[in-house]
C-alpha cells in the first residue's frame, strides 16, 4: 500500500486558476501528482484536493481516462473499490506539471502583479 498522501501537498492558498499553463482543466495537474506515487482511490485524492467536490473530481478522472491519462481499475467487492493509477501518457505529464511548478515558483508573482496592473487600467469590455 502505497503512503498517504499528504493534506498539506497543494498550498491552499495557491492561486491554481492563475496558472498560465493547464493540462485539460485546473484540477488535471493535481490529480496527476496525487497518483504519482501509484494507484489511488477516490477518497484518497480528496484528501489533498480539498477544494474540488466528488462532482468535479467524478469529471475529471472521467475525463483522464477518456484522454488516455488514467486507467480505472473497478474491484467486485463489497463495498465496491475503485482505484486510479497513472498510463504511461499520464505519467509523461509529470515532466510538464514539475517544468510549470517551478515556472510558476520563479514568474508567479510577476504575471499577478502585471494582471492586477492590467485589471486597475481597464476601462471596461473591450478595452
Amino acid at each position: 500500500m502505497a503512503e498517504p498522501l499528504d493534506p498539506e501537498m497543494f498550498d491552499p492558498v495557491c492561486p491554481s486558476s492563475a496558472m498560465p499553463i493547464q493540462i485539460g482543466d485546473k484540477w488535471t495537474g493535481m490529480v496527476v501528482l496525487c497518483l504519482e506515487g501509484g494507484r489511488r482511490r477516490f477518497t484518497e485524492l480528496r484528501v489533498p484536493l480539498r477544494g474540488i467536490t466528488p462532482k468535479v473530481l467524478t469529471q475529471t478522472l472521467r475525463a483522464m481516462e477518456r484522454d488516455g491519462l488514467v486507467t480505472r481499475t473497478a474491484y467486485d467487492e463489497n463495498p465496491p473499490r475503485v482505484e486510479y493509477e497513472l498510463t504511461p501518457l499520464g505519467r509523461s505529464l509529470l515532466t510538464l506539471v514539475e517544468a510549470a511548478r517551478a515556472w510558476s515558483r520563479d514568474h508567479l508573482p510577476a504575471l499577478l502583479r502585471a494582471r492586477e496592473a492590467h485589471d486597475a487600467t481597464a476601462i471596461g469590455p473591450g478595452s
